[in-house]
């Protein structure tokens, strides 16, 4: 029997779906490199490059953050894998992150110590999915005990 083509307008829920990435970051394999400044510098320059504003406007909402002064020749500096002597610090780190919106910064952060970051509205989620794994592992050891106590009668 022929299999009948599907409607090519109707979305197969269980082939065409695909779960919403939980935590933030930047795609797998989109920054690469052996050396943690290199990869650094690497972010930097993708998150200006794609969050949309001009280093002009960038450079001035992170003065405005941090009350001085910031230069577009500081944020080429950054972004540039052969300025070694130009790294960023956290509090401006933290203000290229507001500045720029481009909140995977923090999950590239996250990465390197196995970790993940996810929004907040996901906390209570992962804390309910943590209590019932607990509440099977409990559950398993006290049919365990209960083969047990049954085996020793």
């Amino acid at each position: 029997m022929a299999k009948t083509p599907r409607d090519p307008f109707t979305p197969d829920m269980f082939v065409d779906w695909k779960p919403p990435r939980i935590s933030v970051g930047f795609e797998p394999g989109t920054i690469s490199g052996n050396r943690l400044s290199s990869r650094i510098s690497r972010a930097i320059a993708k998150a200006l490059k794609d969050c949309g504003k001009d280093r002009t406007t960038i450079a001035g909402l992170m003065g405005e953050r941090l009350g001085h002064k910031i230069t577009v020749a500081t944020l080429e500096a950054y972004s540039s894998e052969a300025k070694t002597g130009n790294n960023i610090t956290v509090e401006r780190f933290i203000a290229l992150v507001e500045a720029t919106g481009k909140i995977e910064l923090l999950g590239f952060l996250a990465e390197d110590f196995d970790m993940a970051v996810v929004p907040r509205k996901f906390e209570n989620v992962i804390e309910l999915a943590l209590i019932e794994d607990h509440e099977r592992m409990i559950g398993s050891r006290k049919q365990t005990l209960r083969m047990k106590i049954r085996g020793s009668k």
